[in-house]
């Protein structure tokens, strides 16, 4: 059988964006165009692939089986076609990167400058967002994870800061009125703004000093969504309403200017830092090559 390529990417892109027009703005085609292009794929292979409403479009179940397959096969038909780019002097092509929003704050500022000065044909697109997904099924050539969080038989190269520390803090206006915390325990008594990931979990605050450990479960009058409301429990921790639990190196600019005040210091956790993880093909994407190659270059420097 006979079967554009195109036609399956373009079922590809309708299938993960949830609909025509959303694919479209994506990949810079029309609706029309798609739409005529599953339509054409569904007639040859014979099955419905996609159920459409006016509300949704969401895979048939002979969909579904075709996604699975399709994903990884054409991500090595891709990688096949990327070795031209070997013959270059400067890969070209696009690195998609799926990332929290903490490395995207925190991590990346320090590394993307340098990467697009050094290889100007490369476009980067970065996807933030604090949910598990699967990276890679999501049409990413990798993604950045703490280690804890890293997916089996994946390639994982250190980025960024190798030890970081979670930080509480608070406006001095607040503590004033309510208390320096002198012990971890001391925040069961206090007003703290905490995170809720997508997924519904809310992370425990932990603290550790001398050997001893202490994990709460903090109540206060606010909860955010971590990654996207993440910076306005900052913003309303520094109006003085409460305590904020947070990535040392996310604070730190508020230490400086005294818009919050460090609350239990010697008891900020040490944990490791992130790791750019990819699946271990042996074609690899050049543009992908040359950002590890970059972030291994940085860290022996």
């Amino acid at each position: 059988m006979n079967v554009d390529l195109s036609d399956l990417n373009a079922f590809m892109a309708v299938a993960r964006a949830g609909g025509f027009r959303d694919a479209a703005r994506a990949g810079g085609m029309s609706p029309s165009g798609l739409s005529e292009a599953v339509r054409r794929l569904e007639t040859q292979l014979g099955v419905r692939l996609l159920n459409r409403t006016t509300r949704s479009v969401v895979p048939t179940e002979a969909g579904k089986r075709l996604l699975d397959r399709l994903a990884p096969a054409l991500a090595e038909v891709e990688s096949a076609l990327d070795v031209v780019n070997t013959a270059r002097d400067k890969p070209i092509g696009t690195l998609r990167l799926n990332v929290p929003v903490s490395a995207a704050r925190l991590v990346l500022p320090a590394i993307l400058p340098g990467f697009l000065a050094a290889y100007p044909e490369v476009q980067v697109e970065i996807i933030a967002e604090d949910s598990f997904v699967d990276v890679f099924a999501s049409g990413c050539d990798a993604g950045i994870r703490y280690d804890e969080r890293l997916e089996q038989d994946m390639i994982a190269v250190p980025i960024g800061p190798r030890v970081q520390r979670f930080a509480a803090a608070a406006a001095p206006a607040y503590l004033d009125r309510h208390g320096r915390p002198r012990h971890p325990q001391d925040l069961l008594s206090h007003a703290c703004i905490r995170g809720r990931f997508s997924s519904g979990m809310i992370n425990a605050w932990e603290f550790e000093r001398d050997g001893e450990s202490v994990k709460l479960e903090p109540s206060g009058p606010l909860i955010v969504r971590v990654g996207a409301a993440t910076e306005l429990g900052v913003e309303v921790a520094v109006a003085g309403a409460g305590i904020v639990y947070l990535f040392e190196d996310w604070l730190r600019p508020y230490f400086d200017r005294g818009e919050l005040e460090p609350v239990l210091e010697p008891w900020w956790p040490r944990f490791s830092g992130p790791y750019l993880y990819f699946p271990s093909r042996r074609l690899m994407p050049a543009p992908l090559r040359a950002f590890v190659d970059f972030i291994k270059a940085s860290e022996v420097d």
